[in-house]
């Protein structure tokens, strides 16, 4: 087959590896290659996406829109278009997928059901968008039996073609309104995961968000709603799942109520495979989370510091700023999408007696502090450096004993950095050299 592969990142690099054997390859990107395979044709600059109908196969990368392929050919082109992700669903040996979709904290949720499932015995793969390539996960030899669990966002799912045995539906806002026409069809782009499922199939999905219902309901897949009965729930200071007690809020060790949400997803997931409360206890007592999601890096003279640079739209940066006790100083800013700011601003509004200063960086800094100014909130800093080390050393200047230094952007990275791990790791080494 003449197989287009469009983009070479990680998918697209996972994606050569599995296709290479027996076929032409032609890889298609807009920017130049370091160290391309040598087996391949390239197309490289602006017009990487035209004329592709001689294709038999055109494996179109995340990052790329499907509908920007088929305007630089034609519509015919449409029904040779696939993915990673899709072509991972039709040959997995393993039909025990799970998929988590959502907004944010879907990294946090597919990481701690993977730990859940592997707490009762069972091999599991990890992988999608929280960084394993899924074809690059048949590489470590899936049996029929394992179990499979899939973090896909929103790039992976506007064409899949297939849908999970379970599908975990978080809660979703709008986001990524620069890659989509509009939030329908970002919204569109995640029922995709629930469409193809039978009744025979499970959805799990947020009670308290009605977006989340609608997504859920796509589907003829069994519902079944967490935060609420019959999936798990939070009463008071105490999780549990049908009446029986699984933990107590203490036993935590993630904060905020964002994060509890994300456990309620994870034990409802698990809760449909083995109700085995003791393996599920454990692994949420075990459970640290993952790096840049509300990261307590150090204690410096009494400050802590937090690394949230995986925030990077307003209602995740509103989740931090609600889910940090006592005083804090925050960091906020990235590239501007021109997302609505209402919650970010309700949640600084809400907490401003605990706020001892904000400080706004990056592209987004005077259309946020004009957003501020209009509610009256007049406590921030516009530091207009490139350098995270200046704006961590300014934020350090600015705190005292038992403060909170917060780095929560609530914007994408791509004006400073080149993602959000980079702009983590910087902040990291910044507060490592204080």
């Amino acid at each position: 087959m003449k197989i287009a592969i469009i983009g070479y990142g990680l998918q697209g690099v996972s994606s050569y590896k599995y296709w290479r054997e027996g076929n032409s390859i032609t890889i298609c990107d807009q920017n130049e290659i370091k160290d391309p395979p040598k087996d391949v044709e390239l197309r490289i600059g602006v017009d990487h996406l035209k004329n592709l109908n001689d294709f038999d196969l055109i494996v179109r990368s995340p990052v790329v829109h499907p509908k920007d392929i088929i305007s630089a050919n034609d519509e015919q082109i449409k029904d040779r278009i696939t993915t990673n992700t899709n072509e991972f669903f039709r040959v997995c040996p393993s039909k025990n997928i799970i998929g988590v979709t959502g907004t944010k904290g879907k990294g946090t949720t597919s990481t701690l059901i993977t730990k859940m499932l592997e707490e009762t015995g069972r091999k599991v793969h990890l992988g999608g968008n929280i960084g394993t390539p899924p074809l690059e996960m048949l590489e470590a030899g899936i049996n029929k039996d394992d179990w499979v669990v899939l973090e896909l966002a929103n790039f992976q799912l506007i064409d899949l073609k297939y849908s999970p045995h379970i599908a975990v539906c978080l809660m979703v806002v709008p986001e990524h309104q620069d890659w989509h026409e509009d939030m329908e069809e970002y919204i569109n782009a995640k029922k995709q995961l629930f469409v193809h499922q039978t009744s025979q199939d499970k959805v799990i999905y947020y009670s308290e968000n009605e977006i989340s219902k609608d997504i859920a309901a796509s589907g003829q897949a069994k519902k079944i709603p967490y935060f609420k009965s019959p999936g798990a729930l939070l009463s008071g200071d105490i999780i549990s799942i049908e009446g029986n007690e699984i933990c107590s809020v203490n036993d935590i060790k993630l904060i905020g109520i964002h994060n509890r949400e994300n456990i309620c997803a994870a034990i409802t997931t698990l809760w449909q495979i083995d109700k085995n409360i003791e393996a599920i206890r454990n692994s949420i007592k075990n459970f640290e989370g993952l790096p840049n999601r509300l990261e307590l890096l150090r204690s410096i003279d009494g400050v802590n510091f937090y690394n949230d640079s995986f925030a990077s739209a307003p209602e995740a940066s509103a989740a931090a700023i609600n889910s940090i006790d006592g005083n804090k100083i925050i960091i906020i800013g990235g590239f501007d999408r021109n997302l609505n700011l209402d919650n970010l601003i309700k949640a600084i509004m809400d907490n401003q007696d605990d706020i001892k200063k904000i400080i706004l960086i990056g592209h987004s800094a005077n259309r946020t502090a004009e957003e501020l100014q209009k509610v009256g909130f007049s406590n921030f800093i516009i530091n207009s450096s490139k350098s995270i080390d200046e704006i961590t050393n300014q934020a350090k200047s600015l705190a005292h004993e038992n403060d909170n230094v917060v780095l929560s952007p609530g914007f994408p990275s791509f004006d400073m950095f080149k993602n959000f791990e980079e702009r983590g790791n910087k902040f990291r080494s910044a507060v490592e050299k204080l």
